[in-house]
């Protein structure tokens, strides 16, 4: 190899590493901002989490209420057809 030659040669491996150097830093960011996307999806789901155990537990008395006026209603049914 001329030196020429040698000299094209490690130009070309600069600017092959130059090349690979400015893929990885592009990674590098499309991967920080995949993690951060990934935090905040995250957040925003334990956020719904919490919203969604509040609700639940601020509507727990329905279904017994419900089921409370039913029985009231069948009572009152039966005694006013007893009294009858």
């Amino acid at each position: 190899m001329t030196t020429t030659e040698a000299d094209e040669v490690a130009l070309e491996l600069e600017r092959l590493r130059r090349s690979v150097d400015v893929g990885f830093a592009t990674t590098r960011g499309d991967l920080a901002l995949l993690l951060q996307r990934a935090d905040q999806t995250d957040k925003t789901l334990d956020e719904h989490e919490t919203r969604l155990e509040a609700l639940e537990r601020a509507r727990w008395p329905l279904p017994s209420l419900a089921a409370l006026t039913s029985c009231i209603a069948l009572a009152v049914t039966l005694w006013q057809a007893a009294g009858r």
